[in-house]
């Protein structure tokens, strides 16, 4: 009984799951719009084939990162990430550093506090993805650390950009502060993005230069646990660059521009994945203690850097 009940809900949930996620693709669906209408599907409905659809999120959102970089001259790439390579540089020390005796306050265990930790410094799911085999975390800190990040990274898509229209934030300084302070790559794109052109090629550039210190991170934990496990390198942040050297090394192609266009829109899809990828059990696992750590590491990193920004 209980079988045939299963099937009937799938009979409905995964139409139903396609036909939105073809939606997203449309341009009258928005960023947020779309975050919002996967929070719901899985919280209510749960997202069907989770794992294929989480891998299949990891890869459209890379190929549509670099698909972003037919729209951006290579000058201003270099110009942006040379700038905010400083600034990661000095975010991520800040925020390792405070995660450290946060989590002594708070009482969180050490991988999952470092996990944390991680990606509020870099970029939230890839970089705990990328740090976690290296210190050997269990499935527990991983699934806990990812929800308490996840779910900041949610609010951070609706709350800064009401943030940066509310001070008057110029596309510039809001581009650079959703790249120091958003969690992940897809929420950092579709906050900045409403804030125009300007602001989604600083935020892009910034948090991809950002991205790369999962490298060194990476590495150093492996020595300071003596750990033999697999690095991964986050090539699609090289092939970001390549397109962006395509599109301003070639005579000005359509093409590059329908690309671009396509790749914005796309991300609206990896929003909509990532937000039904989230139900009530992963939400009631990660504990008031690491959220309590999760979200003063973000409200400290984002005060921090707006402050700086706005001075």
């Amino acid at each position: 009984m209980e079988t045939m009940q299963n099937l009937k809900h799938d009979t409905i949930r995964i139409p139903l799951f396609l036909i939105l996620s073809a939606a997203c693709l449309l341009p009258i669906i928005s960023t947020p719009l779309a975050l919002a209408g996967g929070l719901a599907f899985g919280i209510f409905l749960g997202c069907p084939a989770k794992q294929r659809v989480s891998k299949l999120t990891k890869w459209v959102l890379q190929v549509s990162v670099v698909g972003l970089g037919f729209g951006i001259p290579i000058g201003e790439v270099l110009h942006a990430g040379k700038e905010g390579l400083w600034l990661s540089f000095v975010t991520i020390v800040l925020a390792l550093g405070a995660g450290a005796l946060l989590a002594t306050v708070f009482k969180v265990k050490g991988n999952t506090a470092t996990l944390i930790s991680v990606g509020t410094a870099i970029c939230g799911g890839s970089a705990i993805a990328a740090v976690a085999p290296v210190i050997h975390a269990d499935s527990d800190d991983i699934s806990v650390s990812m929800g308490a990040v996840f779910t900041l990274n949610a609010i951070a898509l609706f709350l800064f950009p009401w943030v940066g229209r509310h001070l008057h934030m110029l596309p510039e300084q809001f581009g650079l502060w959703s790249a120091l302070a958003i969690h992940d790559t897809s929420s950092v794109v579709g906050a900045s993005s409403l804030f125009g052109e300007k602001a989604l090629m600083i935020a892009t550039t910034v948090k991809l230069s950002r991205a790369l210190w999962i490298l060194p991170l990476a590495v150093f934990f492996t020595v300071l646990k003596h750990a033999k496990g697999k690095i991964t390198i986050p090539w699609f942040i090289f092939f970001f660059i390549g397109a962006a050297a395509l599109n301003s090394w070639l005579p000005k192609q359509q093409v590059f521009v329908w690309i671009s266009t396509f790749s914005k829109q796309a991300l609206c899809l990896v929003l909509f994945w990532i937000g039904s990828s989230m139900n009530r059990e992963s939400l009631r696992k990660v504990g008031w203690r690491p959220f309590a750590l999760a979200i003063s590491l973000w409200v400290g990193l984002g005060i921090t850097s707006l402050v700086y920004l706005m001075h």
